[in-house]
């Protein structure tokens, strides 16, 4: 038997030099019966409340909307003209309550999810008023504290750092720490500044329920997870392509701005090329969705799905222009700008794209 061990070790070391480990599979999804359309400007967050009803930050609107896609309706939340929203920018769910954070009113405001307001936290001078992304099931708020980037903006070398709170704001604990912004040195009126390069990307973060936390590299091009008990796991590189920021990105970027900022936008240093990723989402399923950099011709948006174990499940692709918002158990949240406003479109998902690998569904 002790001569059979070398053979084994052998075999296993001929099994991991072999050939690599096939592509993930690709899921096209397509546009479901159920529509909703509004006049909302632009969607900041969104989050799923159960069934095909949902939450939408339209911050340009000073709103946030309640759809209800078999309905085919939008409510805002609070009612018309509510003093309860100002200007709404993040929103998250834990168990049956609804997470509205309001820089504007410098509070998070918690709801039940049929509509009505519980009570509201004011923001934390612990946390210099930043306002929290996420909570877990023991109370725990996560919060992302941004250094302060000075009058030249030379503060923004410094590490961003994701911390979790204790239900009373009294204890913070970092939990994470993330890749500091691209910066580039410009010259201009004002003297010397360090300004984000446009179109640069930057680290994503996400917690779960058991108070797992992800994060999305950007320049490694990975996630890693961050269990309860501190114990990290750096993911897998995902596979991407190579985008070079062209003159067509600049334009769509200096669109964004109104005519009396154009000038100023200009003046802006970019990115020599796309991020892997723009954008990261947590599955109820306890996934990470990251919505991949995409190509002026691309006729489709790409999600890479990853598991805890920072392994890539499946390439997701949605048709069209709109892009996922939210995502449920077996719906994508889709938000497609047209000339009057914003439509949403529920994206059916395979069964296994949303029961497949690790859980903590909420």
């Amino acid at each position: 038997m002790p001569a059979a061990r070398p053979a084994a070790v052998a075999l296993v070391l001929f099994a991991a030099c072999g050939d690599p480990a096939p592509p993930a599979p690709v899921v096209e999804l397509a546009a479901g019966p159920d529509t909703v359309a509004t006049g909302y400007a632009e969607i900041a967050d969104a989050e799923w409340l159960g069934g095909e009803r949902w939450a939408v930050v339209a911050p340009l609107d000073v709103t946030v909307g309640i759809l209800d896609l078999a309905r085919r309706e939008a409510a805002p939340l609070g009612g018309e003209k509510t003093r309860e929203i100002r200007n709404p920018s993040i929103v998250f769910r834990t168990a049956d309550t609804l997470h509205v954070g309001d820089w504007g009113l410098r509070r998070t405001s918690l709801w039940t999810l049929e509509g009505r307001l519980v009570r509201a936290l004011p923001a934390a001078d612990q946390t210099r008023g930043a306002l929290p992304r996420g909570r877990d099931r023991a109370g725990q708020w996560y919060v992302e504290l941004r250094p302060s980037a000075g009058r030249d903006g030379s503060g923004n070398r410094d590490s961003a750092a994701v911390v979790a709170a204790a239900p009373g704001f009294h204890r913070l604990d970092t939990v994470a720490r993330l890749a500091p912004l691209d910066l580039a040195e410009v010259t201009g009126d004002a003297g010397r500044r360090f300004e984000p390069r446009a179109l640069s990307g930057q680290d994503q973060w996400g917690v779960l329920p058991d108070g797992s936390v992800w994060v999305a590299r950007v320049f490694e091009n990975r996630v890693d997870w961050r269990s309860a008990d501190g114990t990290w796991r750096k993911g897998n590189a995902l596979p991407d392509r190579v985008l070079e920021v062209t003159q067509y990105d600049r334009e769509l970027f200096y669109r964004k701005f109104p005519p009396e900022l154009r000038a100023t936008a200009e003046q802006l240093p970019f990115a020599a090329v796309k991020p892997p990723f723009e954008a990261g989402l947590t599955s109820p399923a306890g996934t990470v969705w990251l919505e991949k950099s995409r190509a002026p011709a691309d006729s489709s948006r790409r999600y890479h799905e990853v598991d805890r174990s920072g392994r890539l499940i499946r390439e997701i692709r949605v048709p069209g222009a709109g892009r996922i918002v939210a995502v449920g158990a077996e719906e994508a949240l889709v938000a497609e700008r047209v000339s009057a406003g914003t439509r949403f479109i529920g994206f059916s998902l395979p069964s296994a794209t949303t029961r497949s690998t690790s859980g903590g569904a909420q």
